[in-house]
Order: C-alpha cells, then sequence, then structure tokens
C-alpha cells in the first residue's frame, strides 16, 4: 500500500509538473499616466524614488528605445488595438475644438475619440484562448456602456481616472473615504491575482497616476520635502503619487511571490507617453513669432498651458510633442527563467508591438483586424537583438496647444530607422532629420546637411501613409470650420466641458 501510495503521488507530481510546463504564462501590463523615461530610478532620476520598479528591472530587461503616442487616448487605441492611429482614427484626446486650429494654415483631421467596435483588443483574444482577464483603471476609449472595457473583452472591469481622492468609479464601487485611487485600483489587481491563481490570467493596470491634479498622500510628501532635487526633478507632490505607483507595483509583485506565481507571470511596467515638462527649453515648444521663449510655470491640475511637472532631459519637450520627451517612455518586462536579469535592449520598439506579443505568449487567436505591430518575444527571450520590421511611425494630422501662440505639436508625421529619425511638419513641408544616436535631445537637424538619408526616409514614411490610408489635414480655407456668431459661443462653452470632462489628458 505505501508503495502504492508513492506511486500515485509521483504520478499526480509529473502530471503537476506537465500541466505547469503546458500552461501559458499570466501576463501583468502595468500602465502608468504621464510618467516621463527619466522619472524612473533605473531610467536616471536622482530624485525620484522608485524602489520596487527598480528591483523590477534589475529582475527583467529595460526596452530603452521604446514609443508610444504624444498623449494618452492614441497610445492607449494602439495598445489595446495593435494599430497605429492612421487606421483607428484617434490621434489625441476630445474633438478638434480643444484647440484653437482656426488661426493655423490647416485644418486638422477630426478625431475619432471611442475604439472602433469592430477591433478586437488583446483581452479580447486572451478571453478566447481561457485567459480570465481583468481590468482596473483609465480606459480612456469611450464613455457609452458599449465601449466599457467590460464590453471589450474583460471580465471584471472598473474604470476611474479624474481624481485621485474622492474619485468616481464606473460602475459605482464603494471604498474607504479618503482612499488614494492608486491603492484601490492595487487592492482589486491583487485581489484579482488571488481569486485566478488557479488558471493563466491578464490583468490590465492602468494607473491615473502620474496625471495631474497633482495630489498625493500626505505622509508621502512630507518624505520628500527637503529632499535636495536634482535637474527638473524637484516637486514632493510628484514624487509621493510616483512613490504611490512604485508601491502599488510592490504589491503585485509581492502577490506574485505569496502565491509562487512569480515564475510563470510576465510583468510590463510601462507609461502612456511622455513626462509633463521640458517647455522652458527654447525648443520646447512650438512658438509663433514674438512670443516668450519661456513656458509659464505649471499649475496643479493644468498641463497644457506650457507649463511642467518634472523634466525630460535629455529628450526635448514633453507629453503632447512628437520630439523624444513625448513619446519615449520606459518599458519594463520581467518573465523569471525566461528574460536575461538586469539585461536591456536599445531596438526600437512601439506601442503596437504589445498586442502580437501577448498574442505569441499566450497563444491567442489572431484578431479580425490588421495588426502593425510584431512581437518582441524573440527580442526579450535573447533570440534576436533585432526585428524583421524597418521602421516604426507615428501620425499626428492635428494641434495640440499649449497657450496662445504656443503650441506642443503642430501636425507632423514622422518615421524612425535604426537611429534615423525624420519628422515631416504638414504646415510647410519642412523636414528635420535627427541621428538618435548621437544626438538624442534633438539639437541638430540634419536634412540639409544630409539630403540623401532624409530623402530616404522621407520616401518611406509617404509609402507607409499610402499603405495605411493615413488621412492628411486639409487647407484652412477663409470661413472654414466658422460658425454663427451665437454658434461661436455656445461652441465656447462646449468646448470648456468638453476640456474639463477631458481634463484626465489635456494633457
Amino acid at each position: 500500500m505505501p508503495l502504492l501510495r508513492l506511486a500515485s503521488l509521483l504520478l499526480v507530481g509529473c502530471f503537476t509538473s506537465l500541466v505547469a510546463a503546458d500552461r501559458p504564462p499570466n501576463i501583468i501590463f502595468v500602465l502608468a499616466d504621464d510618467l516621463g523615461w527619466t522619472d524612473l530610478a533605473c531610467f536616471g532620476s536622482k530624485y525620484y524614488e522608485t524602489p520596487n520598479i527598480d528591483r523590477l528591472a534589475a529582475q527583467g530587461m529595460r526596452l530603452t528605445n521604446h514609443h508610444h503616442c504624444q498623449n494618452c487616448a492614441p497610445t492607449r487605441s494602439a495598445l489595446l488595438s495593435g494599430q497605429y492611429g492612421a487606421r483607428t482614427g484617434t490621434y489625441t484626446v476630445g474633438s478638434i475644438e480643444r484647440f484653437n486650429w482656426q488661426t493655423r494654415p490647416l485644418r486638422p483631421v477630426d478625431n475619432v475619440t471611442k475604439l472602433s467596435l469592430d477591433r478586437d483588443t488583446f483581452a479580447n483574444q486572451l478571453k478566447a484562448a481561457g485567459y480570465a482577464t481583468a481590468m482596473f483603471g483609465k480606459w480612456h476609449l469611450g464613455g457609452t456602456p458599449d465601449y466599457h472595457p467590460s464590453k471589450r473583452g474583460f471580465d471584471e472591469a472598473i474604470e476611474s481616472e479624474g481624481r485621485h481622492f474622492d474619485f468616481e468609479t464606473k460602475p459605482k464601487t464603494e471604498y474607504p473615504k479618503g482612499q488614494y485611487l492608486a491603492d484601490f485600483l492595487t487592492d482589486k489587481a491583487v485581489d484579482f491575482i488571488q481569486r485566478n491563481q488557479a488558471k493563466p490570467f491578464l490583468l490590465y493596470l492602468p494607473h491615473f497616476g502620474v496625471h495631474s491634479p497633482f495630489q498625493a498622500k500626505a505622509d508621502l510628501i512630507a518624505k520628500f520635502k527637503g529632499k535636495p532635487t536634482a535637474g527638473g526633478h524637484n516637486s514632493p507632490t510628484y514624487a509621493a503619487m510616483l512613490a504611490s505607483v512604485d508601491e502599488s507595483v510592490g504589491r503585485v509583485m509581492a502577490k506574485l511571490d505569496e502565491l509562487k506565481l512569480a515564475d510563470n507571470t510576465v510583468l510590463i511596467f510601462a507609461s502612456d507617453n511622455g513626462g509633463v515638462g521640458g517647455y522652458d527649453r527654447p525648443d520646447g515648444l512650438i512658438r509663433e513669432p514674438g512670443k516668450e521663449a519661456k513656458g509659464k510655470k505649471a499649475k496643479a491640475g493644468d498641463d497644457e498651458d506650457g507649463g511642467g511637472i518634472t523634466d525630460n532631459t535629455p529628450l526635448r519637450s514633453g507629453k503632447g510633442s512628437l520630439y523624444e520627451g513625448g513619446v519615449r517612455v520606459p518599458f519594463i518586462v520581467r518573465w523569471p527563467g525566461k528574460i536575461a536579469a538586469g539585461s536591456a535592449l536599445g531596438t526600437p520598439t512601439a506601442h503596437v508591438d504589445l498586442f502580437p506579443t501577448l498574442l505569441e505568449l499566450s497563444g491567442a487567436p489572431k484578431p479580425r483586424q490588421v495588426l502593425d505591430g510584431e512581437s518582441l518575444v524573440p527580442l526579450l527571450l535573447g533570440k534576436s537583438a533585432a526585428l524583421k520590421r524597418d521602421a516604426i511611425f507615428q501620425h499626428f494630422p492635428g494641434y495640440l496647444g499649449a497657450g496662445p501662440g504656443l503650441w506642443r505639436t503642430t501636425p507632423v508625421s514622422l518615421i524612425q530607422m535604426g537611429d534615423w529619425k525624420l519628422m515631416e511638419y504638414l504646415e510647410d513641408g519642412h523636414l528635420e532629420l535627427y541621428d538618435l544616436k548621437d544626438d538624442l535631445g534633438e539639437t541638430k537637424n540634419l536634412a540639409a546637411t544630409n539630403p540623401d538619408k532624409a530623402k530616404e526616409l522621407h520616401d518611406r514614411l509617404i509609402a507607409w501613409r499610402k499603405e495605411t490610408n493615413a488621412p492628411m489635414p486639409t487647407p484652412n480655407k477663409p470661413g472654414a470650420g466658422e460658425a454663427a456668431p451665437a454658434a461661436k459661443k455656445a461652441g465656447k462653452g462646449k468646448a470648456k466641458r468638453a476640456a474639463a470632462a477631458e481634463a484626465t489628458d489635456a494633457k
């Protein structure tokens, strides 16, 4: 009998090992909001403290040349759909009336504010593959019931954004009075992990931190008061907000360790766009003639006035710009035993790569729509240092303002091929060419001195726009977009209300 029992136990043990080996990895994607490329200690900050995210990086891989869009909604659309904005039509937040484009030479392309229902999300696909799926945090891809994340592939979904204290949730959810939003979202995340530990799960945790309004827990603010500043990193409140996001990552990591799930979990951390800062440099904003060479001091809750709360140096400009300060973001991936600990890779990667990466990791079926990205799994596992594609792209056929006569960006398309980046400004067609290897701060436009390289990249950019049917802004003819005086007045009020509603990313 003892021998039979031993044999039985051995068989059960072997079966369990086989099941574990065949089970696809759990996937957790933590997305910070407005966190800049240098805001993490492991990416260079000497003031902010991010010990848990730093530990994640030490145990995994940092992608140091990773790019998202210049602000939140288009990034989230690209991440969830696997498509560039040229296909989804989502380029920014809200309607084109947020900014006074009537003063400019072009009429922007109308912006799509909801992720079309004919696009599968990565949650749809992983759910079809047997994953339990959940999302807690900022959605920003449509506010009506049909577009709620619970209808877009997530078994469980609580949406919240706009405030860090006294926040609202969709659906309405009770929480302790005075609780900080990042802590609430993390409570939901670790509870989901606890309840779904026996099967593969996908957890999408898009924090509202470190987005304005700049509010943090008092004890964390006190921790940073009096600490010596470093460069443009100097706000105790912002540091405290970032510390709460870091605490969240630490709690998720601790839960994985507690349940012995870490080794079979791919944990990803990133930000949706560049940090809010860098605008006070002479080249930090696009300025109409006669405007001051410096932006205004930032006000809490307002980051579209040319002010800032952080600094992206050595990168140029910040959120809302398509220079590197606006689009280059930290991206960290950990998968113990599979991804080399403490590694880093500078291959150009982008938001559209997440979807195909998750498909390969999970074995999930392909979506209905074409995917613009490429799986990063070969890079992450050290099987390759390069991808098959030759370039990544951005297309922004609109305007993002920063105060009277100041613009974070005007209409522009860009291509990056290796270390070369070319930007075509669509108002006048002028080209800017940068060698990011030698000039990460984009201070030297080489378009005139290296016309052959500029033409090569420009031709490739034009071909990509044709391939994706990228819509272009049109000439702003006299009277275009004009309304009757009464309608104008009403429109201004509507625009203000829309701006307030969209304050989750004005940003």
